[in-house]
């Protein structure tokens, strides 16, 4: 069954940031990077129970080749992406956007 995949605002900033950093770091790194998350948002659609839960029902998949996880929370069958962030960046400020 897939889920009904649903991105806040803020995640979308998220991405939108992390985009603009890695083409200024190297061209093309971006769009490296945007095909990252889609394959993880891909593979949250498809089977979003598999990932660890790290936090009150938060779940999150770690972006590969890049130091960034997309954190979510499943609602029945649809699936809310609260933050795509660097994975040394504090716990809190995800957290917060609960």
């Amino acid at each position: 069954m897939k889920f009904i995949l649903s991105i806040r605002p803020e995640a979308e900033e998220d991405i939108k940031e992390a985009y603009s950093y890695y083409q200024q770091c190297q061209t093309g790194l971006g769009n490296d990077f945007i095909a990252s998350v889609e394959s993880a948002l891909i593979n949250i659609t498809e089977n979003p129970e598999i990932y660890q839960k790290v936090y009150r029902g938060f779940r999150r998949v770690l972006i590969g080749h890049f130091p960034f996880g997309v954190f979510y929370k499943m609602f029945g069958n649809k699936v809310l992406v609260f933050a795509v962030m660097h994975t040394s960046r504090a716990p809190r400020t995800w957290q917060k956007r609960s």
